[in-house]
């Protein structure tokens, strides 16, 4: 298999074959498509027919995008399963997810262009002063926050995105904190607001902090409006080592 093959406005027999190939080869699969997409698991979605950017990756992670925002619509985590079904005249891609179990279904309905890359890439990122460098100071010094505060986890998937730190404080009230390493804006106000609201709904009192170096005034009004805190922490100069402790949220 050469290092890229690609064809547009393939077949639907070349789409089963470079699909194959893909998943067979452990190489980064890319395809163009209008589709659908269902999702079945902690909770129920659909999405009618559209133009997206399906990617899939070897170690599993399956992403849809759409053609704005960042985020992708849908996606299943690495360590999922992924399968091409044929029912009728659809191409269907599965994602399968065992623990919990969640079951992404993408029917593609036209493929305009189908990629598979063999990349090769070994290098780890290393960042100084990154998100994930604060989190690893806090758990390592959780007064930083204050007194009797206790991370619990590191990116937690809550359903409705991924928290930075999930602890609870000295009253035992379930805290989450949102990090950025620059200064904080509307944006990481309305992502905060989001995860204590979701959380909520199970646990009742929750606190949302969000923990940067400085804010932007729209986002001081907005998180006093909310009824959610402020801690100003610096991001760490230098590359600290170990990782916190995971413990379980009860």
């Amino acid at each position: 298999m050469s290092k890229v093959d690609a064809m547009v406005n393939p077949s639907p027999d070349y789409v089963k074959r470079l699909v194959d190939a893909a998943l067979s080869s452990e190489a980064v699969l890319t395809i163009f498509a209008r589709c659908k997409v269902h999702y079945d698991g902690r909770a129920k979605s659909e999405l009618g027919p559209g133009d997206r950017v399906i990617i899939i990756k070897p170690d599993g992670a399956f992403l849809i995008h759409q053609n704005r925002k960042r985020e992708p619509v849908n996606w299943q985590p690495p360590g999922s399963f992924v399968t091409l079904e044929e029912r009728g005249d659809i191409l269907v891609l599965r994602s399968v997810r065992r623990k919990p179990k969640e079951v992404l279904e993408v029917e593609l309905e036209d493929v305009y262009l189908v990629s598979v890359f063999k990349a090769e890439d070994y290098e780890e990122l290393a960042l100084t002063g990154s998100e994930a460098e604060m989190a690893e100071m806090i758990f390592n010094n959780p007064g930083l926050i204050e007194p009797g505060f206790r991370p619990l986890f590191r990116e937690k998937d809550i359903g409705h995105g991924i928290v930075d730190i999930l602890g609870r404080d000295e009253s035992g009230n379930l805290v989450v904190l949102e990090l950025k390493r620059r200064k904080a804006d509307l944006h990481a106000v309305s992502q905060l607001k989001r995860y204590v609201e979701a959380l909520k709904k199970e646990y009742g009192r929750v606190r949302g902090i969000l923990v940067a170096p400085s804010l932007t005034s729209g986002a001081k009004k907005l998180l006093e409006k909310e009824g959610l805190e402020f801690k100003k922490v610096e991001p760490p100069k230098r590359e600290s080592s170990g990782r916190g402790r995971q413990t379980t949220l009860l």
